[in-house]
C-alpha cells in the first residue's frame, strides 16, 4: 500500500514539474528595470506614446492601479506608465518596443519597473535598506509605501512570479543622481545585483546588467559628473554594460530626460541588448 501511494505521489510530482515547465515560454524575455527617478519615468506621456504599442511587449503591474485597470502581478499590453499609476515615460518604453520591432514575431518582451524617485540605490541593499529609509523624506516615503515599503524585496517578488511565465534576460538600471560622486557605487550596486543572481537563481554570464547613464555634460547634466563612476561599473560587474547618454536631450531641470531623450535612451539599451544577443544591430537616431 505504501510502495502504491509513493508511486502516485511522484507520478502527481511529475506530472505538476512537466506542467510547470510547459507553462514557461523559453521566447517570452523578460527585463527586470529598477533605478531612481529617470527609471521611474519623469517625463509627461505624450500621444504618440499611447498608441500602436505592439502586444508582445507586456508589463508586469508591480503596483495595484485600479484606475488603469490593472491588478499587481499580472501582464498587460505596454502601454504607459510603465512603472506606478501616475508616473511618466521611463527607458523601458522605447527598449520593450525597440526590441520586439527588432526580434523574431514569436519572441515577446516583458518588462517589470520598480524604481523610486529620488533615491540613493542604498534602497535596494536588502541588508541595509531600512537604516537608509529613515533617512528619507515623506514624499519619498509615500512612494516607497507603495511597494509595502520595500521595492527590492516587490521587485524579486514580481520577477519570481515572471519567471513562471518566461525567463529573465537582462536588469536595466538607471539611478546615480542621488548617489554622485560616491565611488563607492559600484560596489553598492553589485551588492543588489549579486542578490537578484542569488534570490532568482540566475546566472551572472546570462544575464547582464545595462546601466545608463545620467543627463549627460552635452546637455548641461547636473549630475554629469557621475558619468565617470558609472563607466567603470564593468570593471566591477563583468557582465555589465554602460549605455551613453550623450545627446539624449533633457528638461529644464537639466536632471531628468525629456520624452524625447527617454525614447532614445531607450532605444540605446535595446540595441545594446540586441547585439549581446547576437542580432544585428538597428541604427537609432
Amino acid at each position: 500500500m505504501k510502495k502504491t501511494f509513493s508511486a502516485i505521489t511522484l507520478l502527481l510530482g511529475f506530472l505538476l514539474w512537466r506542467f510547470n515547465a510547459s507553462a514557461q515560454d523559453p521566447n517570452f524575455h523578460i527585463y527586470l528595470c529598477f533605478g531612481q527617478s529617470n527609471m521611474e519615468g519623469n517625463a509627461k506621456i505624450e500621444p504618440q506614446d499611447t498608441v500602436h504599442v505592439n502586444p508582445r511587449f507586456q508589463v508586469m503591474e508591480a503596483v495595484d492601479c485600479p484606475g488603469l485597470n490593472r491588478t499587481k502581478g499580472n501582464w498587460y499590453t505596454a502601454v504607459p506608465p510603465l512603472c506606478r499609476c501616475r508616473t511618466g515615460l521611463t527607458p523601458a518604453d522605447y527598449f520593450g518596443r525597440e526590441l520586439v520591432a527588432n526580434l523574431p514575431e514569436k519572441v515577446r518582451v516583458g518588462v517589470i519597473n520598480v524604481a523610486v524617485g529620488g533615491c540613493k540605490i542604498e534602497l535596494f541593499d536588502k541588508d541595509h535598506y531600512e537604516s537608509y529609509v529613515t533617512t528619507v523624506p515623506s514624499w519619498m516615503k509615500n512612494f516607497i509605501k507603495e511597494y509595502d515599503g520595500n521595492p527590492y524585496a516587490r521587485l524579486v517578488e514580481m520577477a519570481k512570479r515572471a519567471q513562471k511565465d518566461g525567463v529573465i534576460k537582462g536588469i536595466l538600471l538607471h539611478q546615480g543622481e542621488s548617489n554622485t560622486n560616491d565611488t563607492l557605487w559600484t560596489q553598492k550596486v553589485k551588492v543588489v545585483y549579486d542578490n537578484l543572481m542569488h534570490d532568482l537563481n540566475l546566472k551572472p554570464k546570462k544575464v547582464p546588467l545595462l546601466a545608463g547613464e545620467t543627463v549627460n555634460a552635452d546637455q548641461g547634466g547636473i549630475c554629469a559628473s557621475m558619468n565617470k563612476i558609472i563607466a567603470t561599473l564593468p570593471q566591477t560587474i563583468k557582465n555589465a554594460h554602460v549605455i551613453s547618454s550623450a545627446g539624449c536631450t533633457d528638461s529644464a531641470d537639466n536632471l531628468h530626460f525629456d520624452a524625447a531623450g527617454y525614447r532614445e535612451l531607450g532605444k540605446r539599451y535595446a540595441v545594446k541588448m540586441l547585439a549581446i544577443q547576437g542580432y544585428r544591430v538597428p541604427s537609432v537616431d
